[in-house]
């Protein structure tokens, strides 16, 4: 069914191409050279540009890219190794300069399989997203090929990013696979958007500052003999700082700044009372139990246990309205042809 489903969408793209659609990739390329000519090779016909950015590869991608090019074929090279961020951000901004209606992102590896490509664009042309992804971990199956550790790991992720987009329809926010509108690109805060290995994450943390609509594309993956240059350093160090600066830039624009939102009362008020009540309560623990060495009163415990609860509760309120509120109505509207798809 899933198969089908494909074919058909495949067609409608095809159908929409022929009225006047134009799809662009974007493929950030470094330490390619074994697998970019297959990734040109089975683009799909009706991608109108393939869009090459090299990022100062340390092997023969560079000339090999240039080898690639054609008249959809479109090198692009950047001085020094800049990031996937940088390089998918420098292909953006050609495919816009090209006049592409949707761009889609995918990887020089070979991993991102081109016959799911349509399913991605599908719902940007109709107007249901501004944005989708591939979200690899859709089945039992395809969980089962991970190792418990990795599953576990990026549950961890794929929590800590919705709380730091306001994305919590999503899932694997590190996949790769995905397609944009060009009219959102023109509001995209660029500056905030990594130029390294957190780019995926901070992509969906930016569009949230936007209340762009974003959905998930189920996909299986697809592995070969491609390395990821993912390190494992990188997600227990930089994540995490990344992830609450882009928690803490999205409440302050969505929920205060643009709009003073509820959840932005209760989880202020919440987070000052925990604040209040625990240092009340760290103040009198001295006092008692160090200074006059006795036991303090159930009062004193109460009243500082007190605001801490009720604090609590505000938080996990403020949290639940943040959950209610992800973004439903797109920016963009459906594509309209000048004739009949």
């Amino acid at each position: 069914m899933f198969l089908k489903n494909v074919s058909c969408t495949e067609q409608r793209v095809r159908d929409w191409v022929n009225a006047g659609l134009q799809i662009m990739a974007v493929v950030p390329c470094y330490n390619v050279e074994a697998h970019i000519a297959e990734v040109v090779r089975t683009m799909p016909d009706y991608v109108h540009a393939v869009i090459l950015v090299d990022d100062s590869s340390q092997d023969q991608t560079g000339a090999l890219v240039d080898r690639l090019a054609n008249q959809r074929v479109h090198p692009l090279h950047l001085p020094c190794n800049q990031g996937v961020g940088s390089a998918v951000l420098a292909g953006f901004a050609r495919a816009a300069e090209l006049g592409a209606d949707i761009i889609v992102k995918m990887d020089g590896d070979g991993q991102m399989d081109p016959y799911h490509l349509p399913m991605l664009v599908e719902p940007l042309v109709k107007g249901k997203a501004d944005y989708a992804k591939g979200n690899r971990f859709w089945s039992r199956s395809a969980l089962a090929q991970m190792p418990i550790a990795r599953q576990i790991g990026n549950a961890v992720l794929s929590f800590l990013t919705k709380l730091a987009s306001g994305y919590w329809n999503i899932f694997d926010p590190t996949n790769g696979y995905t397609a944009i509108r060009r009219e959102v690109l023109e509001f995209l805060p660029v500056e905030s958007i990594h130029r390294r290995y957190f780019f995926e994450s901070s992509m969906l943390i930016a569009l949230g500052t936007l209340a762009a609509v974003v959905c998930d594309v189920p996909m299986p993956a697809r592995y070969g003999s491609e390395e990821s240059h993912l390190r494992i350093g990188n997600v227990l160090f930089e994540f995490p700082w990344e992830l609450a600066r882009g928690f803490v830039r999205r409440v302050w624009l969505r929920k205060f700044l643009y709009s003073l939102t509820m959840e932005a009362i209760l989880g202020g008020l919440g987070l000052l009372l925990m604040l209040a009540g625990t240092i009340f309560g760290v103040i009198e623990l001295v006092h008692y139990n160090f200074i006059r060495g006795i036991l303090a009163p159930s009062g004193t415990v109460m009243t500082a246990a007190l605001p801490v609860l009720l604090g609590f509760q505000m938080i996990m309120n403020a949290l639940l309205l943040d959950i209610q509120s992800v973004p439903t109505i797109p920016l963009c509207e459906e594509v309209v042809f000048k004739s009949k798809p």
